[in-house]
């Protein structure tokens, strides 16, 4: 049996549903084919999960120092157990929050694998949909007009550094310890394995890191990234950059030993698992996309600026085109590919508008270029800085670490970038990126009046800086 649809969506995570509600909208029969839960892997692996970790770890940091606040307790206990359960009815409230959504749209799901065939008795172009179903019943066909692929993402391995799920895990198995274990050698200093290198040893666990490049957050402003290591090696954090792991070197015993070449020389690290947090591959493999004209490149999918693929009908998003993997990013591009089948004219996205977070201890908040960025673009650039230290409100909350920096076009005012490290910057940082959408520039933000006390202080403290102008430092 076949169906026809306007619509059929290939991935129901963040970016394929939030496009399958967009067309609901618009009035497109719609279906999206996923072969595990709705919500995908920022619901169920990534964004939401390791938050709710993020969130615990800062509790219980905060309850062992609550003295400094005037606030005497008994001993102070871990319950990991607890904390994996609060964890999971977080995810379990949202998972049927976006069960609700699909049915209020009336968006059919099938719960299984979907390929994409090519020309066939059911179309004489590529793009009907064979669904494999999970429950093992005959293989459902779909006929859809158009087609997005919202395949998503896994964690990439390490070539010769096998993962095994219980030594050697990524943040897949990580998130569901049953245990912490005493250490953890974290091989990536990105956006990941900062997190959880933050986050564990907020619970106790003896942290390395070792990164190849010459920086942790690499990605990152220059400055920002310096800081942060800076903070985390005052926790105790052992960071290790410049360095390349050598995988063949692995030896599993009471603790896991691996070696890793720095400027020439040759340590040795142990700890009890290894975590391998060093990006993330594409699921673009056994989806049928040899049966189309579709192009890849390193296993991502090539699209135009409206998430066209060289089969116009079919669309791809999210982490399977690479780009900015990011939830909110293939929430957006999913609803500017159905916005453009449905012929409502979206405008591109604008990556430098987009706002990139760090979840660590301390946050990380970003949009725009870093200064090197801009630099690199031709701007002469100037900087404005002021620190959370002079900010009433991070005194109150007793996290005064890290500054606001503003990256500004000298030529013309113009706001390229702003990077912040400190307490709740990645809430603060939409100030920012509507700042970057409305192009205001310093002087404008600086004339915002910002609530005292606040956090938020900081952002017109820094515009105001920037002309030299910086009223409390």
């Amino acid at each position: 049996m076949a169906t026809e649809y306007d619509l059929v969506i290939l991935g129901g995570g963040t970016g394929g549903y939030v496009a399958a509600i967009r067309a609901s909208q618009l009035g497109l029969k719609t279906a999206i084919v996923e072969k595990g839960k709705l919500g995908g892997t920022c619901l169920h692996k990534g964004c939401i999960p390791s938050k709710a970790l993020l969130r615990s770890a800062e509790v219980y940091t905060t309850a062992k120092k609550s003295e400094e606040f005037g606030i005497e307790t008994a001993e102070i206990k871990l319950n990991f157990l607890k904390v994996q359960a609060r964890k999971q009815q977080i995810i379990d409230q949202l998972h049927n929050g976006v069960q609700h959504l699909m049915k209020k749209g009336k968006i059919d799901i099938y719960e299984g694998i979907g390929r994409i065939l090519g020309p066939s008795i059911f179309s004489p172009i590529p793009g009907t949909i064979s669904v494999e179903m999970n429950n093992g019943e005959e293989n459902e066909m779909l006929i859809p007009k158009n087609v997005i692929i919202a395949t998503g993402s896994k964690p990439r391995s390490l070539k010769g550094l096998e993962i095994d799920g219980e030594v050697v895990i990524t943040s897949d198995e990580a998130l569901d310890l049953k245990q912490l274990p005493k250490s953890m050698i974290i091989v990536g200093g990105g956006v990941i394995g900062i997190e959880w290198a933050s986050m564990l040893a907020d619970f106790g666990v003896e942290v390395t890191v070792i990164e190849y490049a010459d920086r942790i957050l690499p990605t990152e402003d220059k400055e920002i990234s310096k800081e942060m290591e800076r903070l985390l090696s005052n926790r105790g954090i052992t960071i290790v950059t410049g360095a390349t792991v050598l995988p063949e070197t692995l030896e599993k015993g009471k603790q896991a030993t691996i070696k890793a070449e720095q400027q020439g020389e040759v340590r040795t690290f142990a700890a009890d698992q290894i975590l391998v947090s060093v990006g993330r591959k594409p699921n673009s493999d056994g989806i049928g996309l040899d049966n189309t004209d579709i192009k890849v490149e390193k296993g991502y999918i090539t699209t135009n600026q409206f998430y066209q693929t060289k089969e116009s009908h079919i669309y791809a998003i999210g982490d399977v085109i690479g780009g900015l993997q990011l939830a909110h990013v293939a929430s957006h591009e999913g609803i500017v590919a159905v916005e453009h089948i449905a012929n409502e004219k979206p405008k591109p996205i604008d990556e430098t508008f987009i706002s990139k977070c760090i979840y660590s201890s301390p946050e990380i908040a970003s949009v725009g270029y870093t200064e090197a960025q801009a630099r690199e673009k031709g701007f002469k650039t100037k900087v404005g800085k002021f620190p959370f230290k002079a900010i009433g409100k991070a005194l109150v909350f007793g996290e005064t670490d890290g500054f606001v920096k503003l990256v500004v076009d000298e030529a013309t005012d113009d706001l390229l970038g702003v990077h912040m490290i400190g307490p709740h910057v990645t809430d603060m940082i939409s100030e920012a990126a509507l700042a970057r959408v409305l192009d205001a520039t310093p002087w404008e933000v600086s004339q915002t009046i910002h609530p005292h006390p606040s956090l938020s202080e900081a952002m017109g403290e820094a515009a105001l800086a920037v002309y030299g102008k910086a009223i409390h430092f």
